[in-house]
């Protein structure tokens, strides 16, 4: 199965300069939870959710004055719409991230692919039982 079949198309692009609050409310309205985010014509990095509660919520920041470009994950981390749905899964798993933004072949952004668009057997469930698996291997002082 290809990367293309299970993305999502309508992928909505928010400028660095938008402030955390326009982000907020865009995320919410669309129920989504990450925004590429755009300097003129170029990607430059990735809105999500956890940036927002990490870099923003947590520091004390101002939402209606923090501009995306202050928390956003400046590496964009991408594969091909032509791909297999493997690639995807190896790049979450490896890079411990919840969402890829998708490009054709000619650099163009076509989708964006989200850990809940993955099946249950080689997304979530595969997932989370890595993270369970190396979490059992830690052993805490009595």
């Amino acid at each position: 199965m290809q990367i293309s079949e299970l993305m999502t198309q309508e992928v909505e692009i928010i400028d660095s300069k938008a402030t955390l609050q326009e982000a907020a409310q865009r995320m919410r309205a669309s129920n989504i939870g990450a925004l590429p985010v755009s300097e003129g014509n170029d990607l430059v990095g990735i809105l999500t959710e956890r940036d927002l509660v990490a870099r923003a919520i947590a520091e004390g920041r101002d939402p209606k004055t923090t501009r995306v470009r202050e928390v956003m994950t400046p590496d964009l981390i991408t594969c091909f719409a032509d791909q297999e749905i493997t690639v995807a899964t190896r790049l979450m798993h490896e890079r411990q991230i919840r969402h890829l933004a998708v490009f054709s072949r000619d650099q163009r952004l076509v989708g964006i692919i989200s850990l809940r668009d993955l099946p249950t057997p080689i997304g979530v469930e595969s997932l989370a039982g890595a993270a369970i698996r190396s979490r059992a291997a830690i052993r805490w002082p009595i």
